[in-house]
């Protein structure tokens, strides 16, 4: 019999995001291998959850827009288990370790978000920021000390879970893959006919919210010649992004949510990504306009400076530097070929089967500990 996983996560579909797409993903390559994984997530009436899908009552959470908080309960209908894997210290995370604790399993916890930085956008009054980072830092901290092991998706994740918020837990680097045979290279003309877009495009995809600092973006492509900002997807942030847009000497399309089978012709219709979030653990779009071949010019910041290679697969610029930022995008258009060939020549290292034989390895370590 193969190894049996349930992952605990408050983010699965239908909700959009790196998170959802990297566990899903994940499961579909488990299959795969022939091993069995069961997800355990908040419930949606938007989605209808397959065999191995497993949700769980939830409310919605009333500060960031389409999410939910799950119960932190353990399903009946979940079968036994060798490896518990919480892809989150909350709600529905809290279910893992009582699992875990249960049925004498190894408990694996992911580090995804950096949740005391998000604290700042999602509480309503500025006073409570400073305090509630303080508070979910230390909780994060408790939560994650009762893991076996804690996996990070890069460098830098590891750095801020060990120096920043002093968890003692072992951690392994195990990076969020890229499904190549998804994103890849394609002919993106029907796209751009589609859409009507034509000349130089620089764009972004995912969701539009405070934490992901897109105002730079446009603030940055803005002073670029005959180029159009093509924005992908959608959030809280849309409406301001919007309205700055139409202040600005700038031809801006928002094409909303694209099905995920568009997004490689997206990809590949951009002449270079933007990508100016400060906050990322791994930054999974990145890697997938990478593997598309598209070259990417991102913050300095957080994970970014490991996700895109400085000069090979795209080019880094200072946060809150939107000079540097046009500077920046600009050379990346102008070498463009080059960062193309660097950005193909990594589909492999990044791609999703490298990254379900690590998580397996990890999960083989673990089981009888």
């Amino acid at each position: 019999m193969g190894q049996r996983i349930a992952a605990f996560t408050d983010t699965y579909l239908p909700t959009v995001n790196g998170v959802t797409y990297s566990i899903s993903d994940v499961r579909e390559r488990w299959r795969e291998l022939g091993e069995r994984m069961d997800v355990v997530f908040p419930d949606s009436s938007a989605y209808d959850p397959e065999p191995g899908e497993h949700p769980v009552r939830s409310v919605p959470f009333p500060f960031y827009d389409g999410y939910r908080l799950g119960a932190p309960r353990i399903p009946e209908s979940l079968p036994a288990v060798d490896v518990v894997h919480a892809h989150t210290p909350f709600a529905v995370g809290l279910a893992a370790t009582r699992l875990a604790r249960r049925t004498d399993a190894p408990l694996v916890a992911t580090y995804h978000t950096p949740a005391g930085e998000y604290a700042p956008y999602l509480t309503p009054l500025e006073g409570l920021s400073s305090p509630i980072a303080r508070l979910t830092t230390r909780y994060e901290r408790r939560f994650y000390d009762r893991a076996d092991l804690v996996c990070v998706p890069s460098e830098w994740a590891r750095s801020r879970l060990e120096d920043r918020l002093g968890v003692s837990t072992p951690t392994r680097v195990v990076p969020n893959g890229v499904d190549t045979t998804r994103f890849r290279p394609v002919d993106a003309t029907a796209f751009r006919e589609r859409y009507d877009l034509e000349g130089t495009l620089v764009g972004y995809t995912g969701r539009h919210s405070r934490e992901k600092n897109l105002e730079e973006l446009l603030y940055a492509a803005a002073g670029l010649e005959d180029a159009t900002l093509v924005l992908s997807g959608d959030g809280p942030a849309r409406p301001a992004l919007e309205a700055a847009s139409g202040t600005l000497d700038l031809e801006v399309r928002f094409l909303g949510m694209l099905e995920r089978s568009e997004l490689p012709a997206f990809y590949a219709a951009l002449d270079v990504f933007g990508f100016p979030s400060p906050v990322e653990t791994q930054g999974l779009v990145a890697l997938e306009a990478i593997a598309c071949g598209t070259p990417v010019v991102a913050a300095r910041a957080g994970a970014l400076v490991e996700t895109v290679a400085d000069g090979r697969t795209g080019y880094h610029y200072p946060p809150g530097d939107t000079r540097a930022f046009r500077r920046a995008l600009q050379r990346a258009l102008t070498e463009r070929v080059r960062l193309e060939a660097a950005c193909l020549a990594r589909r492999e290292e990044i791609c999703l089967s490298t990254a379900a034989t690590r998580l397996r390895e990890v999960y083989a370590g673990l089981e009888g500990t």
